[in-house]
Order: structure tokens, then C-alpha cells, then sequence
């Protein structure tokens, strides 16, 4: 498969048969990004558990908020009104304002 670059930041490959498979990203060098650093404790810090509202990540939530919970945290519950799509400014501003730290749930 040959690939050749193509015009608005798409890179093409090129397959057998002639079949020409684009990546929308664009990107030549993947972003590096440094994590967060990690609270020094869990006693007594205002931790927000995000559900970002896919099947079953209630579920892993509700055992995080216990766990977070038995170690002395103060865990607030948020829920995004769609995976599909980013959590709305209000809701990240909210999360800001009233907790520390941010758990963010993925399941399927």
C-alpha cells in the first residue's frame, strides 16, 4: 500500500485493486501529552465521578464512588447529556468550580 499525501490534511493510501483509504486526522506525529498530576490523598478532596452516558458506565461508577467513598473523598456525581459529543461548557465549568479532581467513566 503506497501512501501519498492529500489536500486539507487528509493522508490517502493507496491499496491493491485501487482502493484509496483516507485518515482524516491528518496527523504525522501523534500529540504527546503529559498526564495530570494525582492528589497527594483522597481523605477529605471534592471528586467529581463524570458519566459521559454509555451502557454500563453507571455501573463501573457506582463501584468507583464506593471505593472513592470507603477512602474518605467527597464524591460528587455529573452525567454528560450525550457520548456523542463533548460535556457542555456549563457542565466542565460546574465540575471546575466544585471539585479537585475528575474521574471520567468509558464502558460498553
Amino acid at each position: 500500500m503506497k501512501k501519498r499525501p492529500e489536500a486539507h490534511g487528509f493522508e490517502a493510501s493507496q491499496g491493491a485493486g485501487g482502493l484509496t483509504v483516507l485518515d482524516p486526522t491528518g496527523e504525522r506525529t501523534p500529540a504527546v501529552r503529559e498526564g495530570a498530576p494525582r492528589p497527594a490523598q483522597l481523605q477529605g478532596l471534592d471528586l467529581a465521578l463524570l458519566d459521559i452516558s454509555k451502557a454500563r458506565g453507571d455501573i463501573f461508577l457506582n463501584r468507583l464512588d464506593e471505593l472513592f467513598t470507603q477512602r474518605g473523598a467527597n464524591v460528587r456525581r455529573y452525567s454528560k447529556p450525550t457520548f456523542t459529543k463533548p460535556a457542555p461548557a456549563d457542565l466542565r465549568r460546574q465540575i471546575a468550580e466544585e471539585c479537585s479532581a475528575v474521574v471520567e467513566a468509558l464502558a460498553d
